[in-house]
């Protein structure tokens, strides 16, 4: 190596002096612009924020239903829930969930009694159970048993065959359900729809 390499180099000299304990102690963190604007916009929204402070005044009237409603049993208060709806010709309606109400078309006028018929619900969804099966065809109606069945391997399949009555599928739809039926009663099986 060269000497001059082995001489020791002079420090570096900062041009920048260090911070005193003065200035910190003045200037805590946290302070600054941003700070003094959030606060003078936080004193603002509140300047201008209306109070609602002063209590509601009631008529005499409505404070009078309200001591009546209150003391009134829970039969008591069904009859009067049944009566205003035959009142007021509210019809009975399920609880739907709030975001459905803005979906839901204008309600149409009232129709005459004579003109509405019962509207009979069909069934969508149907659960496709395994009643009986015949002792000759017992290896088809496993096969096929676990070809319907999700995740069941043939051991599995054997002891539900085995165990009758059994649900095979539930909340099937028309079609499906026809077909798994139509499957399961070829390989041997008896199946109910339900």
């Amino acid at each position: 190596m060269l000497p001059a390499a082995r001489m020791a180099l002079p420090p570096l000299v900062s041009r920048r002096p260090a911070l005193s304990w003065r200035w910190s102690a003045v200037r805590p963190l946290g302070t600054g612009r941003a700070r003094r604007r959030s606060e003078a916009l936080a004193g603002e929204a509140l300047d201008t924020a209306p109070l609602d402070t002063a209590a509601k005044q009631y008529s005499p009237k409505v404070r009078q239903l309200v001591r009546d409603i209150a003391g009134l049993t829970l039969l008591e208060v069904a009859d009067l829930n049944a009566l205003l709806k035959e009142t007021l010709k509210i019809p009975d309606v399920g609880v739907m969930p709030a975001g459905a109400a803005a979906h839901l078309p204008a309600q149409a006028a009232p129709q005459d009694e004579e003109e509405a018929v019962p509207m009979k619900k069909e069934k969508t969804h149907f659960s496709v159970r395994l009643t009986e099966l015949k002792a000759t065809d017992k290896v088809k109606l496993i096969k096929e048993v676990k070809n319907f069945v999700p995740g069941i391997n043939l051991v599995q399949a054997k002891k539900l065959v085995e165990s009758l009555p059994q649900e095979i599928k539930a909340n099937a739809s028309k079609e499906e359900a026809e077909k798994i039926k139509a499957a399961l009663e070829a390989a041997g099986g008896t199946v109910v729809l339900e």
